[in-house]
């Protein structure tokens, strides 16, 4: 695992230092010229070197127009098919890339970016010199997998999640409040409540059981009633396991005071963006 944090540490924080990536290397890289050969790019990531994308490396089949698939100035996220150190050309394809590739490297990006711009704000607040900032990021990027991942950890959990890295009290007084004004990422599921109770004070019944519900989970929970006998359950944490984890014993618990005296069904709904489903509980 350090080893990883390493490697990661040293292509990502410190890419500059690195002259040219390697094969089999997943980079992003901007559009700045096309022929009917294909495209030279510029990798964002080494210093805006040079790269060129092969008209047969864009997409599967033939293709008739490269403009039909990239344009100038547009970022993608591409695989390093081949490099000659000598030459320092690099070959490149774009149609070799996964999605799963795509999406982890966007993510991976964004999170260097973001981290990028809170140390920043760490250097700036207390004129730390960039050597100490580099210390700095090593020390964190030995716990972690990247300074953004131990800005938002800390930003969830407090300072203390850091207190064996050994930092001066004035550093993580700083990064505390820094960390304070993260917006944390949240994730949402939701899902349909259909309940009724047999009972002459029915009503009241099931408002008492979703009152302490939404009560006992505070800003996590949120049940808003629809039209009887349909109720939206909504459950939002920092990620989709324990935003799950939250979720079932809920369930389990509405389910147990309702069955009784009437009918109870949960049905996940779903979104274009997730096509997860979370949990389905019916009886």
């Amino acid at each position: 695992m350090n080893e990883n944090k390493t490697i990661q540490k040293s292509k990502i924080m410190s890419a500059e230092i690195s002259e040219l990536p390697e094969k089999g290397e997943i980079v992003i890289a901007t559009i700045i010229k096309i022929n009917d050969h294909g495209a030279y790019v510029s990798l964002d990531e080494y210093n805006k070197i040079q790269g060129f994308l092969h008209i047969s490396e864009i997409a599967p089949g033939w293709i008739r127009s490269v403009n039909k698939y990239v344009k100038i100035g547009e970022k993608k996220v591409l695989l390093v098919k081949n490099v000659n150190a000598k030459s320092k050309d690099v070959d490149l394809s774009l149609k070799q890339v996964s999605n799963d590739q795509k999406k982890k490297k966007l993510m991976h990006t964004k999170k260097y970016e973001k981290g990028k711009k809170i140390i920043q704000t760490i250097q700036e607040k207390i004129n730390m010199t960039d050597s100490d900032i580099e210390k700095l990021e090593e020390r964190l990027c030995s716990k972690y997998d990247s300074v953004y991942d131990a800005f938002t950890d800390i930003a969830s959990k407090g300072i203390e999640v850091i207190s064996d890295l050994e930092l001066s009290e004035n550093i993580k007084e700083t990064i505390n409040e820094t960390c304070s004004k993260i917006k944390l990422p949240m994730v949402e599921i939701r899902g349909i409540l259909e309940i009724s109770n047999k009972k002459s004070n029915g009503v009241e019944i099931i408002k008492k059981i979703l009152t302490n519900i939404v009560k006992n989970n505070k800003e996590s929970v949120k049940i808003t009633y629809i039209g009887a006998p349909k109720y939206r359950l909504s459950i939002i944490k920092p990620d989709f396991k324990s935003a799950e984890k939250k979720l079932k014993p809920i369930l389990t618990e509405i389910k147990k005071q309702i069955e009784k005296k009437g009918r109870f069904n949960f049905m996940r709904e779903y979104s274009k963006k997730n096509k997860r489903v979370i949990i389905e509980v019916s009886t």
